[in-house]
């Protein structure tokens, strides 16, 4: 009995035993799987790009400074889901009265135009005036105030009275993206670069400073916004572009939109940093851009296009004139490039001045463009003028909405676009671009090239990427792009692969220093063209700050004083008198020094030439009763000379004896002073023999001898 005892104990303990293990490896096996899901989300998020659903614990706080206003912002989870909160601190009754006081002084005392408002280095003029105005009176009628309360209010009253209230501290949050009033019922709405839609904590008061916020949008572009024309598409000062529908065209109340563009932008090493782009890709696209092929990039809606093509501009060499027209200004490329951005202008209240894209287009190719760059291809002609630009040499980089490659081809030769298919063969590499809303992630979903085919033209797709494990993988090997290469450049595919490998080796280099800023990377890219050795050289070496700007050597300011010459020395020695020779003596009494201005004669002389001027304003004076006395009598005794029938014209006579007067009393070559006392005493004779002559006619006509 003992025994069966001691066997039956054996058997349980083995069955607990078995049971234990068992259990355990349950336990172990749901851990492992669990880990291995945690280490695959983990491949597909990375910290950055968590989504909301993944993150059920979500508290970030953090403070932003405008315009010397802090503010708090904490994201959090709560049962209606994410919220954006924003802490302003309250301001009391009387404070607010304060603020109302020196609203009414500012408004008196700074004056600003609307042409003012829409240039971005006269807007940060206005604001410093705006400031030191504000600090000014805000120290004379509170004269103990803090600074940190100063500095506060300050920058509350800008925002109230140069910008858009509290919408301002939205706009100026570098991690948000988009920014949507829907109507005074609701919450605006942000959208955040890490947790994409959230709902904030500020409400309109009302539909009219909805109605307030787009009027100024409005103003500030030099367009208005009122019943007859509810759409407003305007780009702001600050780069961003804002979109107003007012009611009742928006059904649910008055909208803004306002779409905010990075600051910093994207360049390429942020991509690959990000996952957006593998290093291959960028490379093969550093090739394609550098030896002037023709890039397409395709994509849905926010899915990265206007991004990927700003980042890959950079590649361009600096010795190319580009030429960029877009919509509204989105790109910013390097300083090194010889760059000429044009935007897009819409019609004004009466229906004139509007400039489209297409004559954009057209414009530029009589610019003269190495490299033509187009923000987005919408319609027929633009297209077939982009299309035509690639025929005649331009080298064109565009980007369309198209999800993969082959229905970019699809949406291209079919209406409302409807390119001829052959002409598609232009098109050396489409770029597409992919974004995951659930995952919250953009990617380069395919990078393929354009094979012309007897029926159609279909894609070949080089590159692509898994989703399921977050990877970029070579899908097929090129079978035009290199031979394209080969052709223009005579380069073997060896060579070609060489210079790839080269670009990935710099690209490498530039992430491991996160060289990431626009500045960098365009010194790196002008230097690979400029001079290639020396960034080979700084790359082995991985000496950095070879790349940063030398110092500016400032020149020092030298006061120029004149050169005073010493005065000679005064000796003390006996005067010793010069004695000159009798023949120098001579000379000098006897030599007569040589006049360079030639004597006239004074009857050649004129009037302004004459010395004396005074003396010939007596003559005119004397002159004309001698003259006409002299005239009288000389006509008198011709009248006498000649038979009573002839009549002569007596007009032509008086002017020639006019003229020789002057000849009569003038002699030649006599000085003015002479002349004057002569012509006097002539004068004198010339008036006692009329008197007497006068006398002498009376007494004939008395006695009748007439």
């Amino acid at each position: 009995m003992k025994k069966e005892q001691k066997k039956i104990i054996k058997k349980l303990s083995k069955i607990q035993t078995n049971k234990k293990k068992t259990f355990k490896n349950k336990l172990k096996n749901n851990f492992l799987t669990k880990k291995r899901q945690l280490v695959k989300t983990k491949q597909l998020f990375r910290p950055d790009e968590k989504k909301t659903d993944f993150q059920p614990n979500i508290s970030e706080n953090y403070q932003l400074n405008i315009d010397k206003a802090v503010v708090n912002i904490k994201i959090s989870k709560t049962e209606e889901g994410l919220t954006y909160s924003l802490f302003i601190p309250e301001i009391e009754k009387g404070t607010e009265a304060l603020l109302d006081d020196i609203r009414k002084d500012l408004i008196t005392i700074t004056s600003i135009s609307i042409g003012e408002m829409a240039d971005k280095k006269a807007v940060e003029k206005i604001k410093n005036r705006f400031i030191t105005d504000a600090h000014n009176l805000l120290r004379k009628k509170v004269p103990d105030i803090q600074i940190e309360t100063q500095d506060f209010l300050i920058g509350m009253l800008m925002q109230e009275m140069l910008g858009l209230g509290k919408i301002e501290f939205l706009i100026n949050d570098p991690q948000l993206e988009e920014i949507v009033i829907t109507s005074s019922k609701e919450p605006i709405r942000i959208y955040h670069k890490k947790y994409g839609w959230l709902k904030t904590n500020i409400i309109p008061k009302s539909e009219d400073e909805i109605v307030n916020y787009s009027n100024i949008i409005a103003r500030r572009v030099g367009r208005q916004i009122n019943v007859l024309e509810p759409l407003l598409d305007a780009h702001v000062v600050t780069g961003d572009r804002a979109n107003a529908v007012l009611y009742p065209i928006s059904t649910k109340g008055n909208t803004i939109t306002i779409r905010k563009f990075a600051r910093d932008p994207f360049t390429i090493a942020h991509l690959i940093e990000n996952k957006t782009v593998s290093i291959e890709i960028a490379s093969l696209l550093w090739l394609a851009i550098e030896y002037e092929m023709n890039v397409l990039i395709s994509g849905g809606t926010a899915s990265g296009k206007t991004v990927f093509l700003n980042a890959c501009m950079p590649f361009i060499p600096p010795n190319h004139r580009v030429i960029s027209m877009e919509d509204t200004r989105e790109l910013m490329l390097p300083e090194f490039l010889y760059w000429c951005p044009l935007v897009t202008r819409t019609a004004n209240p009466e229906g004139k001045g509007e400039v489209s894209m297409l004559d954009l287009l057209v414009n530029s190719l009589r610019m003269r463009p190495d490299r033509i760059v187009l923000g987005e291809i919408r319609r027929q002609k633009e297209a077939e003028v982009l299309f035509e630009a690639m025929h005649t040499g331009h080298s064109v980089y565009a980007t369309v909405h198209a999800d993969t490659a082959n229905e970019t081809i699809r949406r291209l030769t079919n209406p409302p676009i409807n390119v001829p298919p052959n002409m598609l063969g232009n098109v050396n590499l489409n770029v597409v671009m992919f974004r995951d809303r659930k995952r919250g992630l953009r990617r380069t979903s395919q990078v393929a090239e354009f094979m012309p085919g007897k029926e159609k033209i279909t894609a070949n797709i080089l590159h692509r990427w898994i989703p399921e494990t977050d990877q970029f993988v070579i899908h097929n090997t090129s079978l035009s792009l290199f031979d394209e290469l080969g052709r223009h450049t005579g380069m073997s595919e060896k060579e070609i692969q060489e210079n790839l490998d080269k670009k990935k080796k710099i690209l490498e280099w530039t992430i491991k220093n996160k060289l990431n800023d626009l500045k960098t990377i365009g010194k790196i890219m002008n230097l690979y063209y400029m001079n290639k050795e020396k960034l080979y050289d700084i790359i082995k070496n991985n000496s950095i700050d070879k790349l940063k700007e030398p110092k500016k050597i400032v020149p020092q300011k030298i006061k120029l004083e004149p050169k005073l010459t010493p005065k000679p020395e005064i000796k003390n020695e006996p005067f010793k008198k010069v004695v000159k020779p009798e023949e120098e003596i001579r000379k000098e009494k006897f030599e007569i020094p040589m006049i360079k201005k030639e004597i006239k004669p004074l009857s050649q002389l004129k009037i302004k030439e004459l010395p004396q001027q005074p003396t010939f304003k007596a003559e005119k004076k004397l002159i004309p009763p001698l003259e006409s006395e002299y005239l009288k009598r000389n006509l008198y005794q011709q009248q006498l000379q000649k038979p009573k029938t002839q009549q002569t014209p007596q007009k032509p006579r008086i002017r020639e004896e006019y003229k020789r007067i002057p000849e009569k009393i003038q002699p030649k070559n006599s000085h003015p002073s002479n002349e004057m006392d002569k012509m006097r005493e002539e004068i004198m004779k010339i008036e006692g023999e009329l008197k007497n002559s006068k006398l002498r006619i009376r007494k004939k006509y008395q006695k009748g001898g007439f």
